[in-house]
């Protein structure tokens, strides 16, 4: 492209872009030589939260007195610690970057962003060397805060190339949690009346144990925390409470389940935490409501602040568990709808891949683990034509929708198909053995060479061969269970008993009655009652226990299990094949087709919003503000020309930025590939009018085969988040927007996103989707029938 690289040694002969963006304040020295869409002030402020925060409702009522010139300055600190306490670590930083703004010389706010960054040591400690620098002019007690934390972030560093010790970094790492925890005793002693102090002990306590300091009594951390709440009975501590008794004794934390919500109803992990207590405790009915509440709160904020689902760290797990816990109270199609739901979600390469452990890899596991549990087959075969279970570069991804598509043909009659799918499967297997084989071969040789005896010739295969062992046992398992469909649909139930045997996370009720069919009633009885033992209160193991036990002809006791399911079954959904099989036993006990009874509500559950206050069950995109600007021939462009039309809207700064001349590089070639799918493309420059005709000129004779259009007054860079309210400069951005102007995707940062094929790629896969519901109207998930 003669044209693009004419435009590239421009830029190179042009200073770095400037922040001339903040309109009435000076350009320095040091500003000038900081790329466009950085931080002026160092690395750690790059990522993060760029946009201005605002003071929520429904915060926690909590105080944390700082050095501050205003009010206003402290109630953003106040909200960044409540924020911090609900672990919603990206609103906390945003809270205490706006304290920041408002007062750059207060230096609580620097610990506090280095609080919200703790788990990225490198940007934790740019924020805290802020702090350091301002600390003496902050109260003794706001001193021992920074000192402490600039003390545990402070590590070794390892020069390049030298080998990391392990065991010594983790010893290493012991010492600076206990100083830290001693730290806060400190503060303790000096201020006996700070209950925050008290609160960040309780919680480093915690913490330690997972880095291998235990706690030495649970009862002490618990009544460190009941002395907060003696104080402050809604303070957010019960959310560390419910961490602390969660594997441990979850009855516990019980009455704190029941407050941690509306202790800070704004955050939806506050929501998400009673889940816990409740799901330990088989309470799944309860744990639903918690995580579902949890669900609805994250969408309200998430589409209010236009901010993509995974950029919120616990976003994704607690949906997937909301799937989980659906399951075991038989909601086939909510949890169905749900999994599908997390696929249907933007996908970023930062925050949400299938390699990631995001909503599109939680969503398709709960997808096939839903199927799965409830048979539903037709819907497999339906569901492996789209999207939901679409092929997939990864080979584990793609072993585990190939055993689902061939159980559903097993089951669905076509077992030619099935059985394709298992020679497949065969083969790949065969092939990888006789690579390790090759493998151990070529160790045991090259250890021969080097002169190494027997036994570490031995060794050397024997590591070779280990290589291998994961995917030849995950290959051996798929075919173990195919096989054992394949038996099933031939009716040699004892073949597939057999098989089915052999595979440690096969359904064990399912393998009860085939065990049944092939004869053996006493096994079969043996299975399901360990398999009803182990997963108790879950509406689909009891389901199998009541038919395996009335096809053994005992039938009081299969009585005695139906009422006990009956007691779970409030919201099962009876259309599915496990819950069908019962129809007949059903109606044999004197019961109609619709066997399900109301449930006693929990009575120490605590005061239930309405769900819908909270927010909708589902994400969905919000509408594309409007724009109307000139391009370099003066003509007007606007976002209405698109309507009906589906568009890439990217924001640059200026001819003058090296790095979005790369960007529209690495788009412009793409061009006709994006029309191709149906999809237009434009780019909205930092450029006054008069500028953009120099990227132009510089392109060459062709015209850039995209619209620019200018936008120095920054209007629509701010309408669209492409603003950093804090250092008052534009940012990069892209942006999907959909033939009805709805935002699909988008990428704001202070790099331009370099990936045209990744965008193309998700803009096909977003668009090609079914158009969703409103989420007006929409029933609660706990309540619907």
């Amino acid at each position: 492209m003669r044209s693009l690289q004419a435009l590239l040694l421009l830029l190179f002969s042009l200073a770095l872009i400037s922040p001339a963006m903040a309109e009435d304040e000076p350009v320095s020295a040091a500003d000038a030589e900081v790329l466009a869409g950085h931080s002026y002030h160092g690395d750690s402020f790059n990522e993060g939260p760029r946009q201005a925060a605002y003071l929520m409702k429904g915060m926690g009522n909590v105080h944390f007195s700082a050095t501050c010139k205003t009010e206003e300055v402290q109630k953003f600190v106040d909200q960044g610690i409540g924020q911090l306490y609900g672990f919603w670590y990206f609103e906390s930083e945003r809270s205490f970057r706006q304290a920041a703004a408002l007062d750059p010389e207060c230096a609580i706010a620097y610990w506090g962003m280095a609080m919200s960054t703790r788990n990225n040591s490198k940007r934790a400690q740019g924020f805290i060397e802020e702090a350091v620098k301002r600390k003496e002019k902050v109260t003794e007690r706001e001193r021992m805060y920074i000192d402490s934390l600039a003390k545990y972030l402070k590590k070794k560093e390892t020069k390049k190339g030298e080998k990391v010790d392990r065991t010594k970094q983790k010893e290493a790492e012991k010492k600076r949690r206990q100083a830290l925890v001693k730290a806060y005793e400190e503060i303790l002693h000096k201020y006996p009346e700070d209950i925050e102090a008290k609160a960040f002990l309780g919680l480093a306590l915690y913490e330690n144990k997972s880095k291998g300091i235990p706690i030495s009594s649970y009862y002490a951390v618990d009544a460190l925390f009941k002395s907060i709440l003696a104080e402050n009975p809604l303070h957010p501590c019960h959310h560390f409470i419910i961490h602390l008794w969660d594997y441990e004794e979850p009855e516990n934390a019980v009455a704190s389940a029941a407050l941690c919500g509306t202790s800070e109803p704004a955050i939806a992990h506050m929501w998400h935490m009673p889940g816990h207590t409740y799901s330990r405790l088989k309470r799944y009915q309860d744990a639903v409501w918690q995580q579902e509440a949890s669900a609805r709160t994250d969408h309200a904020y998430m589409m209010r602040d236009r901010v993509l689902p995974d950029q919120i760290h616990n976003f994704a797990h607690n949906n997937e568990w909301l799937i989980r816990n659906l399951i075991f109270i038989g909601r086939a199609h909510d949890a169905l709808d749900l999994a599908k739901n997390m696929i249907d979600l933007p996908r970023h390469p930062k925050y949400n891949t299938l390699k990631k452990r995001g909503s599109t890899n939680y969503g398709r596991m709960r997808c096939m683990q839903t199927l799965s549990t409830f048979q539903m087959w037709d819907e497999v075969l339906n569901l492996s034509e789209t999207i939901y279970l679409e092929p997939t570069d990864s080979k584990p991804e793609q072993l585990k929708r190939k055993v689902l598509v061939a159980k559903a043909s097993f089951h669905s009659g076509n077992v030619l198909h099935g059985c394709e799918l298992l020679t497949q499967i065969k083969n790949d297997l065969t092939k990888l053995e006789t690579e390790r084989d090759e493998a151990t071969q070529k160790a045991i040789a090259k250890a021969k060479e080097e002169k190494k005896n027997e036994k570490d010739r031995k060794s050397a295969g024997e590591r070779a061969k280990r290589d291998f062992s994961t995917k030849i046992r995950a290959l051996e398992t798929a075919v173990n269970e195919l096989e054992g469909h394949l038996h099933y649909a031939h009716k040699a139930y004892a073949d597939a008993a057999a098989s089915f045997a052999k595979v440690s996370s096969f359904d064990k009720g399912w393998l009860a009655m085939v065990q049944q069919l092939a004869g053996d009633n006493k096994k079969a009885i043996e299975t399901v009652n360990k398999h009803v033992s182990s997963h108790k209160s879950e509406t689909v193991p009891l389901a199998w226990k009541v038919s395996v036990l009335w096809n053994a002809d005992k039938k009081d006791d299969a009585k005695e299990a139906f009422t006990e399911l009956r007691k779970i079954s409030e919201t099962v959904d009876l259309d599915v094949p496990v819950f069908q099989m019962l129809k007949p036993i059903v109606l044999e006990l004197g019961f109609t087709a619709d066997w399900r009874q109301p449930r006693e509500e929990s009575k120490d559950f605590g005061e239930r919003p309405n769900l819908h206050e909270l927010g909708p069950f589902r994400w969905s995109p919000s509408a594309a503000p409007s724009f109307a600007l000139q391009d370099h021939k003066e003509e007007i462009r606007t976002l209405s020309e698109y309507a009906g039309k589906n568009v890439v809207v990217i924001f640059y700064l200026g001819h003058g930025c090296l790095h979005c001349a790369e960007q529209l590089k690495a788009f412009a070639p793409m061009t006709k590939k994006f029309e191709e799918a149906g999809l237009s493309l434009i780019a909205i420059s930092t450029d006054g009018q008069e500028d953009l005709k120099i990227s132009h000129e510089n392109y060459g004779d062709e015209e850039f085969p995209f619209p620019l259009v200018a936008n120095s007054d920054l209007n629509v860079f701010k309408d669209y988040r492409c603003y950093d309210d804090f250092e008052k400069q534009p940012l990069h951005g892209t942006f999907l927007i959909d033939a009805t102007g709805q935002i699909r995707w988008q990428d704001i940062s202070y790099e331009p996103f370099m990936e045209p094929e990744f965008v193309l790629k998700e803009s096909k896969r977003l668009l090609a989707q079914p158009g969703k519901a409103s989420n007006t109207g929409q029933q609660n998930v706990t309540t619907s029938p």
